[in-house]
């Protein structure tokens, strides 16, 4: 079991010469904190436990996150390695170009340790990704321009959509994904993607360690533990964000990082056969089979239908366009 008094270890960031904590700090759960007050001091704590890796997005929660984040993070920056994402959904660079830069003012820096996709999630994805002035040529031109030191994309839909994404050519530095029990028998990431990383070099960042909202830990399937854990162990995994909204989600993730060890062969083995009666129609996975954690950015950029109930969509109701300002009571 971990060692409450050890340090949180810190893993290699793929091939380049940067490292980070084994557990990431998730950037859109903390727009669910009850105030900028809250998140900042949950910010404040994570950092001083030894969290450096911290996960955000040009379009969580309307851009209150990055806002949040932001000022959580003045004066620690240079602690942290920090990563947002851009939300081209298939549109082009010089849109990408404004979104980084909108991003940069709300986190209150002058760069990105990485800059990456959000959410492909269709199978034209990568090609549009790739095309002339695609959001390919922003990730490059970001780089060269030092506003970015890596790239990488992000998805929770699809493995095989992450493949094509990595069968363009273009040279990421890191690949996000879920990883968790439940996906290794269900359009498994840790089965195709994970390893064609390893291959590869390229910095593997889980996601969703807890399915999303921790719905299977509610009904006493797992415990948040367990599955963090198992997450956390999977070889070549260079760090898992979970989201934090509040004490006791950062607790967690604390407790479980101080001096990790891994779990044993035999205990991933016996958790994925606990999970797997219920992982066959991803009921514990709604963001690979529903609507329930597709952006409404990136529905609009495909002409697609929106999910009504989303909170984001809720959010969107609010305002016209997504200006990228902070809710009144972020300020």
């Amino acid at each position: 079991m971990a060692d409450s008094t050890a340090a949180i270890p810190q893993r290699k960031f793929g091939k380049a010469d940067a490292t980070v904590s084994c557990v990431g700090f998730g950037g859109h759960h903390v727009g669910d904190a009850t105030d900028v007050k809250e998140a900042v001091k949950l910010i404040h704590q994570a950092v001083d436990a030894g969290i450096t890796f911290f996960d955000n997005c040009w379009e969580y929660h309307r851009g209150k996150t990055e806002d949040w984040m932001g000022q959580g993070l003045k004066g620690r920056r240079e602690k942290v390695f920090l990563m947002s994402k851009v939300c081209t959904h298939g549109r082009d660079a010089d849109l990408a170009m404004r979104m980084l830069e909108q991003s940069l003012n709300r986190l209150q820096t002058d760069h990105l340790d990485l800059w990456q996709i959000h959410g492909v999630s269709f199978d034209n994805d990568p090609e549009l990704f790739i095309r002339p002035n695609g959001a390919a040529e922003a990730l490059r031109k970001a780089k060269e321009q030092g506003k970015v030191r890596f790239v990488g994309f992000t998805g929770h839909k699809d493995p095989d959509i992450h493949l094509a994404m990595l069968n363009t050519g273009f040279p990421f530095d890191a690949v996000q994904m879920p990883l968790n029990p439940f996906d290794y028998h269900f359009r498994s990431f840790q089965g195709k993607v994970l390893p064609e990383l390893q291959k590869r070099g390229i910095a593997a960042l889980g996601m969703k360690p807890i399915s999303g909202h921790g719905d299977a830990v509610k009904r006493g399937v797992l415990s948040g533990e367990e599955s963090l854990r198992y997450a956390m162990s999977l070889p070549g995994v260079t760090t898992t964000i979970t989201g934090i909204d509040k004490q006791e989600a950062l607790d967690q993730a604390i407790k479980v990082a101080r001096g990790f060890q891994p779990m044993t062969e035999q205990e991933m083995s016996a958790l994925r056969d606990r999970v797997k009666p219920y992982a066959g129609d991803g009921r514990y996975e709604l963001y690979k089979v529903s609507l329930k954690f597709d952006n409404p950015e990136a529905r609009m950029a495909h002409d697609f239908p929106l999910d009504m109930q989303s909170v984001e969509v809720k959010e969107m109701m609010k305002a016209t366009e997504n200006t990228g300002k902070p809710f009144p009571e972020a300020k």
